[in-house]
């Protein structure tokens, strides 16, 4: 009888000690979400094509001296979006290809422009114009956690074409870089010095 006694409470103990484990594993998985890395989310938005303002628009017609007392000609606005800033990704904690445009349009308003986005999926990834400096290497995965940032939102998908509102009162001689920053874990995947 006693021996009946110490199985039953031997099968207990594992009984609990596989369901801990269970539990953890459930829990971590929750954390790390690791079925995100096989899952790639693509985004197709359309992103606006530059306009490259011609010479003739932008230098104003010769003056006889006749003429020189007639109010100078104001340069009418772009017919189309400008190209303000761009930038090449390079890879931090995960490889990141693609290119990052901020587009002023004729409006006036500003979006951020992901082209050719190529990344991991991940937990909690937001896209940031950072105002620190775009370090390579592992030093670089975790640069711009420690300076000022504007997050624009969280990714959209980690491939393809994507577009980002950059609110008006942005300053952009400051923010000059973009940051896929994984806030969950405080890491980079990748950035891009913008000039």
């Amino acid at each position: 009888m006693a021996r009946t006694g110490k199985v039953r409470r031997s099968r207990w103990w594992w009984g609990i000690g596989a369901g801990a484990v269970l539990a953890v594993a459930v829990v971590l998985g929750l954390i790390f979400q690791p079925w995100l890395l096989f899952v790639d989310v693509r985004v197709q938005d359309e992103i606006p094509a530059a306009v490259v303002p011609s010479a003739a628009a932008s230098s104003p017609a010769p003056v006889s001296p006749a003429e020189e007392t007639v109010e100078p000609v104001t340069p009418a606005p772009p017919a189309g979006p400008v190209d303000l800033l761009a930038g090449t990704f390079i890879s931090h904690e995960h490889a990141t290809t693609g290119t990052a445009r901020v587009i002023e349009n004729p409006d006036g308003s500003r979006q951020l422009a992901l082209v050719g986005l190529e990344t991991s999926n991940g937990p909690d990834v937001h896209v940031w114009l950072s105002a620190g400096p775009v370090v390579e290497g592992t030093d670089g995965w975790f640069t711009a956690g420690g300076y000022d940032h504007i997050d624009l939102g969280p990714i959209k998908g980690n491939l393809g074409d994507q577009l980002y509102d950059i609110p008006a009162d942005v300053d952009l001689s400051v923010f000059r870089s973009v940051d896929l920053w994984c806030v969950q874990f405080g890491v980079s995947f990748g950035a891009a010095a913008l000039a």
